[in-house]
């Protein structure tokens, strides 16, 4: 309301046309800024679950995370071959070597507990990769042994764990091994510091429950 001096009285409400393009103004800003977030949720999303970068990306699955490496011919691309973090590829398989030392049983244990077995050797290439792997882990001219997945403490007669042949896969012994087979019934791989130039005939057998390296392996996951 106006007084006699042309002014507006203080307690005048505003025109109901200033109200409403008040609350205009609010909602359009809200609505703009939920765009902005959902959009930015959706690029994290994407980036995350689809993001490559060079020769190998890293997805996430069970809360486990992967690395990997283009599964691809020289005309086209086939997919990814992946493999758990700090596993090594060869060929369709992933290796893990262990950090700690534990008794045949035990590793096998730890080794099936993380959805593998201890490793099956079913040839020369795969010997060779396996020294030259665990070659690398050895630093001092001290020997280290790394348990594989052959055993005879069963029934006295060698068996992979996967139940693969004995008889139908490549033996690897050191010259005179096995030997003491009513006592020593597991099998590791040998070796001899990181000089040691014996790639292939290195297996030797030991006492179960000696405390040994192990290498876990599983196949590689297709994506």
């Amino acid at each position: 309301m106006m007084n006699g001096q042309g002014r507006v009285n203080p307690g005048t409400p505003a025109p109901a046309e200033e109200r409403s393009c008040s609350w205009l103004n609010i909602w359009v800003f809200l609505i703009f800024a939920l765009a902005i977030k959902t959009a930015f949720v959706t690029s994290c999303l994407v980036a995350l679950l689809d993001g490559s970068h060079g020769q190998y990306k890293t997805v996430l699955q069970n809360s486990t995370e992967w690395y990997c490496v283009p599964s691809s011919s020289a005309e086209k691309m086939d997919g990814w071959m992946c493999c758990p973090k700090g596993w090594r590829f060869f060929q369709a398989s992933c290796y893990y070597l262990s950090p700690d030392t534990m008794s045949w049983a035990e590793s096998e244990q730890n080794c099936t507990g993380m959805g593998s077995q201890l490793v099956v050797i079913n040839s020369k290439a795969e010997q060779e990769f396996l020294f030259n792997l665990t070659k690398e882990k050895v630093t001092n001219i001290y020997e280290t042994k790394y348990y594989i997945g052959l055993a005879a403490y069963e029934n006295g007669q060698w068996q992979w764990v996967d139940q693969t042949p004995y008889e139908n896969t490549p033996m690897f012994w050191k010259p005179g091994e096995p030997n003491l087979l009513f006592a020593e019934k597991c099998a590791a791989i040998h070796v001899k510091g990181n000089t040691d130039p014996n790639t292939y005939s290195n297996w030797n057998n030991v006492l179960c429950f000696t405390s040994c390296y192990r290498i876990c392996e599983q196949a590689v996951k297709l994506l």
